[in-house]
């Protein structure tokens, strides 16, 4: 079964592909409006600045552009065009050393590519099979919840909190994010973990007795030394026994005793006879007096004595004792026995229950799953149970549940009932049932017509609910948002931007922080660093958390202060304590409490100077230029270099003898095949070598002065850190284009197609409106036709 999936799978993806690529020539010959401005405007250009190095014969960096001679074969292949003219907008084509264009034949020559697909979104965030569909939404497969996901709605689902998803397989991620609907695949050991993790989630969360039938047990004492029984023999009359109580409930018990004194019979012309006084016996339990009772004489008849208790489960100490001597009553008829009697004794002691029988102390858990009756007794008024099960259902498929779905659910109740389980154990089996659905499992969005790409269509109001709450809070929606799903509200963006301000407000948006700066940051993968103990003796794993709360502080304060994009480049404040105030240098900190530090820029401002991003760009015992400037063009710039020629070795980032690291570096650029990439990227890195790889300041390497200065390929000059922040300060609109690209395709759990285009143009020109705050983004991806629609599957028919 496992194998004909995989194999459809393949099928329907090789199917997909081809009807991408065999649509994508359709409309490619239906939108080429201006076929003779590539023979006037692109042609040229490439014969003179490209096919050189990308011919058929070189095919310098694998690309071979001599093969494109008019527009219909250019736009077949829109992917490689989009990294082409990312390239020549960048100024990284053609590389340092060969002419330049002129100005206008640049602008000519992207403008013709601009005027038919638009532009914008980086190569590596476009899939290579999409084409250009003006308007489409995209869709976005069918997601399961991730392991951060998983943990956050059984959280908030039944109020429990830890974590039972921390032991599934790790995800995989795609575009950067482990939320990528397309390889968030099911491998049956996952499966076999959800299992585990229903039933252990069904028994923390509720609380769940063996139903009990009130039943009588009796506790008869010996009546005789030589009799045995399950409480001792006394010649006292006292009895003492153990009983074990099944529930925390009522019960009754009753106390026995005999008292065989003989009655003194009336004689005829004498006062009546005053019968022998009374003996005072005491009940108690766990040694607390329960009651006094007075035992008469009846000869041979029995005084009994009922009490109704609550009692806690468990075993209790049941004893009754004489509170006279009743050794020292003579035996009126001792001359008819051989051996001693006892004239007053305990008999025995009877427990009927449990009756209204009380669960044990309830969790929040309980009460949430648990929203009618009496649930701390058990007692369900009619219809209860099924408006539990409703709820729960409700909020665990994140939609309305049908009727057939609640009564199918509700049968598992029945059935434990039959088998003599309580409401509550059969409600441990719905939750479980609940638990392991692909309504809870996944986040499955319905479409009116599947199979029609052209079918595009708003997401309803409780696929939408599900998109932000899984946007901000990596959980399910609460009970507001499914109350404006319900509503229609959400379809109003001026209500949907009130819902994001007041999501944003809720501490469960602090999944935001960890999951998509954890991720965008890399700050997850702090755990890994190793740097080189004997070269960094200092670093340990409390500086390692403390560069890790900086990063996530400083990014939450820009979130919740709601401050500009820019800041991230250049942010003048950050988070130290103690530990890591000395670590920078800074002067004035004490404790091991974070607090709010103000930088003058100098040395340290934003994220790039953070010791967090400065660690996870470097190698163990040294810093690579290379590894920065590639991060910086990644998740700063949005520009990310290609892999390497396959024809070109790996550079041995190793200091040669006579020579610099720098040095070496501007060898590797001489390569013409290495120039076109390693020209800006590792102008970038030269310009964060003040750091060493654990993110100190420095102004020498192992006594030899650094060289900070470089001059990125669109001839800016710099030479530090501080200098080469306000050149990217200056391009905060790339950076915007940049986070932009990568937050919308964490909140739509796919990647970027180049459809797409015209909604990141449009939500970074709103940016640039509003000063780049970090509100507006969120609230216009929000607003976006991609979160809020999506169409039919293609090649499925």
């Amino acid at each position: 079964m496992v194998l004909a999936r995989i194999v459809l799978a393949m099928t329907l993806a090789l199917a997909v592909q081809t009807a991408c690529v065999a649509s994508g020539a359709a409309q490619g010959a239906a939108q080429i409006e201006n076929a003779a401005g590539f023979d006037q405007d692109v042609t040229p250009f490439l014969k003179t600045h490209c096919v050189a190095c990308h011919s058929s014969e070189l095919r310098m960096g694998g690309v071979d552009l001599g093969a494109y001679t008019d527009a219909q074969r250019a736009l077949q292949d829109a992917a490689l065009w989009d990294r082409a003219t990312q390239m020549v907008r960048a100024e990284l084509m053609p590389p340092k050393g060969l002419p330049r264009p002129a100005r206008e034949e640049v602008d000519r020559f992207l403008r013709w590519f601009e005027s038919q697909t638009g532009s914008g979104v980086s190569d590596a965030d476009v899939s290579e099979a999409s084409v250009s569909r003006p308007g489409d939404p995209g869709r976005v497969t069918a997601r399961r919840l991730n392991r951060q996901e998983y943990n956050n709605t059984v959280r908030d689902l039944v109020g429990i909190d830890f974590r039972p998803a921390d032991g599934f397989p790790a995800d995989d991620s795609g575009y950067g994010f482990d939320n990528i609907g397309d390889v968030l695949s099911l491998p049956p050991v996952l499966m076999e973990k959800y299992l585990a993790a229903a039933e252990l989630i069904a028994e923390k969360a509720i609380v769940a007795e063996p139903h009990f039938e009130p039943t009588l047990e009796k506790h008869l004492a010996p009546r005789t030394a030589e009799a045995k029984g399950a409480i001792e023999f006394s010649w006292e009359g006292s009895m003492e026994v153990v009983h074990d109580f099944p529930r925390d409930a009522e019960y009754k018990i009753k106390v026995s005793a005999v008292d065989r004194r003989k009655v003194p019979e009336d004689k005829p012309g004498e006062p009546k006879a005053e019968p022998p006084p009374a003996l005072p016996f005491e009940f108690t339990i766990d040694g607390e007096r329960v009651e006094v009772f007075q035992v008469r004489s009846q000869y041979y008849g029995k005084n009994t004595d009922e009490v109704t208790l609550n009692l806690p489960r468990g075993p209790h100490t049941l004893a009754a004792r004489f509170l006279v001597d009743v050794t020292k009553i003579p035996d009126h008829e001792a001359e008819k026995y051989d051996k001693p009697r006892r004239m007053a004794f305990g008999d025995y002691f009877e427990i009927l229950g449990p009756f209204n029988a009380r669960l044990p102390p309830l969790p929040e858990s309980h009460e949430k799953i648990f929203t009618c009756g009496e649930p701390e007794f058990g007692r369900y008024p009619p219809g209860c149970i099924e408006r539990v099960i409703e709820n729960l259902a409700r909020r665990a498929y994140r939609r309305p549940v049908a009727r057939e779905e609640i009564d199918g659910l509700k049968r598992l109740i029945d059935l434990a009932r039959e088998n003599g389980d309580s409401i509550e154990q059969g409600m441990r089996l719905v939750l479980q049932a609940v638990l392991v659905s692909p309504h809870f499992l996944f986040r499955i969005e319905h479409d009116p017509d599947p199979n029609d790409p052209g079918a595009i269509h708003e997401v309803d109001p409780y696929e939408l609910a599900s998109r932000l709450s899984y946007f901000l809070w990596s959980s399910m929606p609460d009970g507001r948002l499914l109350e404006r799903a319900t509503s229609l509200e959400l379809s109003r963006p001026e209500l949907l931007e009130e819902e994001v301000t007041r999501m944003l407000a809720d501490p469960r948006s602090q999944a935001l922080i960890e999951n998509f700066a954890g991720q965008w940051l890399e700050l997850r993968n702090l755990a890994l660093a190793s740097p080189d103990p004997d070269i960094f003796p200092e670093f340990d794993d409390e500086l390692r958390s403390a560069i890790r709360t900086e990063t996530e502080l400083f990014f939450e304060t820009v979130l919740r202060e709601d401050r500009t994009l820019a800041d991230f480049l250049d942010g003048r404040f950050t988070f130290l304590n103690e530990r890591l105030a000395r670590h920078y240098g800074v002067a004035g900190v004490e404790g091991p409490e974070f607090r709010r530090v103000s930088l003058d820029g100098s040395q340290r401002s934003g994220i790039l100077t953070q010791a967090s991003v400065l660690l996870l760009s470097s190698y163990p015992t040294r810093t690579s230029p290379v590894l920065r400037g590639k991060w910086l063009l990644d998740s700063i710039l949005g520009t990310p270099p290609p892999p390497p020629p396959a024809a070109v070795p790996a550079l041995e980032e190793t200091v040669v003898a006579g020579g610099t690291l720098r040095q070496q570096l501007e060898m590797h650029r001489a390569n013409p095949a290495c120039a076109s990439c390693h020209e800006k990227m590792d102008a970038l890195g030269f310009g964060m070598e003040n750091y060493d790889p654990i993110g100190r300041w420095r102004t020498d390497d192992r006594g030899l002065p650094l060289d900070t200065s470089g001059v990125l390929p669109g001839g800016e000059s710099f030479v530090g850190p501080a200098e080469l922040k306000q050149i990217l300060k200056a391009q905060k609109a790339d950076f915007a284009r940049c986070l932009t690209e990568k937050m919308l395709t964490y909140a739509l759990g796919r990647g970027l197609e180049r459809f797409d285009r015209s909604t990141v143009d449009s939500i970074v020109s709103t940016l640039a409106e509003d000063d780049y705050r970090f509100s507006r983004l969120i609230a216009e991806i929000v607003k976006s036709k991609p979160f809020r629609m999506r169409r039919g599957e293609e090649g499925t028919s």
